[in-house]
């Protein structure tokens, strides 16, 4: 009796640091949204707390990228570019939050219109390229600048218009698909078994006319084992590309 009427410690708080920890743990099982709810528990207990800003923009984006319900998807969107420009406004000569700006502001793009989606293709390459002037082999980055190159070969002749009205004829010119392979292969070579790099390199190869290189990097792709949260979907695509490329 005398135990049980003893007073009981209070609860302690978990510290931000604690909270990233958690959400790092998460994130690693691929479990997206209970690393976002780790991570947002940190920015609520420290608004300042620069990992857990970019890692949640990070997370966010992944959510939004399998999202099915637009409305949901553009907020996951807007919630992961919040995140990024917070984490720069922080540490602005840190890679990681100029890498995820990029990666929220390309996803961002891709639920736009064609006119609307090239007015953030000047912005995804800003950001993309300060975060490799920081960190010249970040494989993100460079898997972000191929896929640049890559999107704006892609342009039909309409959207070309657009693009060079916004992005300018210098910008808009400097695409090629040399450097779309360039950047895509450095991106391989840093982590060779990051399966979406090789997918989108699969796709840069078949699309500039190289067939036996796009069926030998959609073959790897489908060889590397489960990374990232959202590895079944780019491994459910590649099946579906290779198929066709045959």
């Amino acid at each position: 009796m005398v135990a049980c009427l003893a007073p009981v410690a209070p609860l302690r708080a978990q510290t931000p640091a604690e909270y990233v920890a958690l959400g790092d743990r998460e994130s690693v099982a691929r479990r997206s949204a209970a690393a976002l709810e780790r991570y947002e528990q940190a920015i609520a207990a420290d608004p300042r707390d620069y990992a857990a800003l970019w890692k949640a923009s990070r997370e966010a984006v992944d959510l939004g990228e399998v999202e099915r319900d637009d409305t949901r998807r553009t907020a996951y969107n807007a919630k992961a570019t919040d995140y990024a420009r917070r984490a720069i406004a922080l540490m602005p000569n840190d890679a990681e939050g100029h890498f995820n700006l990029a990666r929220a502001l390309g996803r961002t793009a891709l639920l736009l219109g064609a006119r609307d989606r090239v007015r953030y293709a000047g912005d995804v390459r800003t950001q993309a390229l300060r975060a490799l002037e920081l960190q010249p082999r970040h494989a993100g980055a460079l898997h972000i600048m191929g896929v640049w190159h890559a999107e704006v070969m892609r342009l039909g002749s309409m959207q070309r218009v657009f693009a060079r009205a916004f992005l300018g004829g210098k910008l808009l010119d400097s695409a090629n698909w040399a450097d779309a392979t360039r950047y895509l292969e450095q991106s391989v070579a840093v982590e060779p078994n990051r399966l979406v790099h090789l997918v989108d390199l699969a796709r840069v190869y078949r699309d500039s006319n190289r067939p036996t290189q796009a069926r030998a990097s959609y073959e790897a792709a489908l060889k590397t084992p489960v990374f990232d949260p959202n590895d079944a979907l780019y491994r459910k695509d590649a099946e579906k590309e290779l198929r066709a490329l045959r």
